[in-house]
């Protein structure tokens, strides 16, 4: 029997180097030393031996056991080192190839507008507000000088929740709430989205922008506002860029005007773009109405100002010579692309 044991331990040895899967590491584990291996049998026959060969090969048994054991060990650490390598080997990574190119994005046009038009007004001292989209009535309209009977009113009473709830028409409501809770002087402007019921064209959408602008101060007339946007428009369009005032009527402002810059593309001869005319209107601007400094607590006797209202699509359009607005809302990349 011990002979036996010997030859198992040799064979053992043998079978259990040429292991190279951890299955196969297993299967010799259970032909060996499972309930049914051949350790195991003749551990199981040793009741047929005399009282003095039992210790003999019970311990010739345990020495067998221990060494097979600590070559399965050995070998499953010597199988799972060289599936690493060959892991190693199959996963390595060039780190010098050149990278998969990724398309990177970009701003959009309206950001790219907005974020210049920003630029320009922080530099001329302007501080930037931004309000509610979903607005009460008060700071809508009748903040703004247009109470629930007055005419302007019509065009503009669009999407309403419940009660005196509805969706901005304009971010003068910004520059009402902003005079409610700071004191003269004030210099600021409100960009944002804005809601009417427009139909949808290449030049309406029923939600587009605004940048509006709002200075309160002792002293500001209407020669404060034409520099300030001379100054904008000769920024943003070009330095040779002339503007243009023509009286207009807005309720929140009197005296109001509308403003033209000389058309950049043809310098004011008259092309396609200006349609013959030389001018293109870019906002509507004109002196705060004392009736909104009151409502905002602003004694009109003592301060005045000015407040004007530009449309961020209309800038965009004009800027990157795009002929539909609907082309800035329908996120094809094939035209957001050339802005990148």
């Amino acid at each position: 029997m011990k002979e036996k044991l010997e030859q198992i331990l040799v064979k053992a040895s043998a079978e259990l180097e040429a292991a190279d899967q951890p299955q196969k590491l297993e299967e010799l584990r259970v032909a060996y030393l499972g309930k049914k291996g051949e350790l195991t049998a003749i551990l199981r026959g040793m009741g047929s031996l005399s009282a003095e060969e039992r210790p003999l090969i019970g311990a010739k048994a345990n020495e067998v056991r221990t060494a097979i054991e600590a070559m399965i060990a050995s070998a499953g650490e010597r199988i799972k080192a060289r599936e690493t390598e060959r892991r190693l080997a199959a996963e390595k990574i060039d780190v010098t190839v050149p990278g998969t190119p990724v398309r990177m994005g970009a701003r959009h046009p309206l950001t790219l507008v907005r974020r210049e038009i920003e630029d320009i007004f922080t530099s001329m001292g302007f501080s930037i507000a931004e309000g509610p989209e979903v607005e009460f009535g008060y700071y809508n309209f009748d903040a703004l000088n247009t109470p629930a009977n007055h005419p302007a009113r019509d065009v503009q009473d669009t999407f309403y929740f419940s009660g005196d709830m509805l969706l901005r028409t304009q971010t003068s409501s910004v520059q009402a709430r902003f005079m409610e809770n700071h004191k003269p002087p004030l210099r600021m402007i409100c960009p944002g989205a804005v809601y009417r019921s427009d139909d949808v064209d290449a030049t309406h959408s029923p939600f587009f922008h605004q940048i509006e602008g709002l200075i309160v101060d002792k002293n500001i007339g209407l020669s404060d506002l034409k520099g300030a946007l001379t100054q904008f428009s000769q920024l943003f369009f070009g330095p040779e860029t002339r503007v243009r005032f023509r009286p207009h009527h807005f309720p929140f402002t009197e005296p109001s005007a509308e403003m033209d810059v000389s058309c950049f593309a043809c310098g004011g001869s008259g092309c396609r773009l200006c349609k013959g005319e030389g001018w293109i209107e870019i906002l509507g601007a004109g002196v705060v109405h004392p009736n909104v400094l009151r409502m905002a607590g602003i004694d009109p006797d003592v301060y005045s100002g000015y407040a004007f209202g530009i449309g961020q699509e209309r800038l965009a359009l004009l800027k990157y010579k795009i002929d539909d607005m609907r082309l800035l809302f329908e996120n094809d990349t094939r035209f957001l692309h050339q802005f990148y």
